[in-house]
């Protein structure tokens, strides 16, 4: 047992010291993976039992002016990076094809691994969307996609800006903080107030980007099995898995809260259709035992004609329905 636990120790401190990026190691939470891994785990027990527990007799917050404010950081925040990925070489100098690690002492080479690291840290500023969503008491958006996305993402960027800052795998990023430049600015605009609703169709067309991204990532990732480059192969698996993994959780995602919410909506409809023609057909039965329908034909003409020309009497009937 205990040559077993040397060996693992052994690799371990292999790998994290002879291949890892040594440019990166004396940075800010990049000594190893512990310190990342803690913070998630933290992250997991706020937001599932310490934050319920603490809002169990309380209102929920308001924070408007707080997740304008958030949010509208977040988009500032992202297009930056955005901004970043696109300077370290996606203008136009990167290959979709194959784009190898630049672990040179360059300024550009440098500049990229910064943003990485950037990158990484923006995961944490993330936690605040479920931060916001248990001190408002909105548990039902701390669902088990967010949880793990946010959890994980983390943990999964540490290993990227350690070993690969730079190359091939920005590509993730580069698309990623596209994404949540719209998905923050949707969350900004919903922060404002109920006025904006109507200008809020488009909700349910950020789950889908999110899916094209991922499965982007997945091509972008997976076609360098094919084909000789100068990348990582470890790496491919790593992104590629990651993107397979969260394709298939946001397309259940999708399937459970839109798709099922448009059959329900439908079988809603076609309920109280089918019960408006019964009580139609049961009120008409009532009323024919109640007056016989010769009845109806003794109305005086003179009473007949005023009472199209009463407008209260003329609407009576749809100001029931509303």
């Amino acid at each position: 047992m205990a040559s077993i636990v040397r060996k693992v120790v052994d690799t371990y401190t292999d790998v994290m010291e002879n291949h890892s990026d040594p440019r990166v190691k004396d940075w800010f939470l990049m000594s190893g993976p512990g310190p990342t891994i803690a913070i998630v785990l933290v992250y997991v027990f706020i937001v599932k039992v310490a934050g319920p527990k603490f809002m169990e007799n309380r209102k929920p917050y308001e924070l408007r002016k707080t997740l304008i404010i958030y949010n509208t950081f977040q988009v500032l925040f992202s297009t930056w990076l955005f901004w970043l990925a696109l300077e370290a070489g996606w203008w136009g100098e990167y290959s979709f094809r194959c784009q190898p690690v630049d672990y040179s002492n360059s300024p550009k080479a440098l500049f990229t691994a910064r943003g990485c690291w950037w990158y990484y840290f923006s995961k944490f500023t993330e936690f605040f969307d479920t931060f916001f969503f248990v001190l408002r008491k909105k548990y039902n958006q701390v669902s088990r996609l967010h949880v793990i996305h946010h959890g994980i993402m983390p943990i999964s960027v540490w290993f990227g800006v350690k070993f690969t800052p730079g190359g091939h795998s920005t590509f993730f990023g580069l698309l990623n903080t596209f994404v949540h430049i719209i998905m923050y600015t949707y969350y900004a605009l919903a922060a404002l107030g109920p006025h904006m609703q109507k200008y809020l169709w488009w909700k349910k067309y950020l789950t889908v980007l999110q899916m094209i991204q991922f499965l982007l990532v997945m091509i972008h990732a997976f076609q360098l099995l094919f084909i000789d480059c100068d990348y990582p192969k470890a790496f491919v698996w790593w992104i590629g898995a990651h993107a397979v993994m969260f394709y298939f959780l946001f397309s259940d995602f999708y399937k459970q809260s839109y798709k099922q919410s448009q059959e329900k909506a439908a079988q809603k409809a076609a309920k109280e259709a089918a019960n408006g023609s019964a009580n139609g057909s049961a009120n008409g039965k009532a009323n024919g035992k109640e007056k016989p329908i010769t009845d109806s034909y003794k109305v005086p003409e003179k009473d007949l004609q005023n009472s199209y020309q009463d407008s209260n009497v003329r609407h009576r009937g749809f100001v029931s329905e509303r």
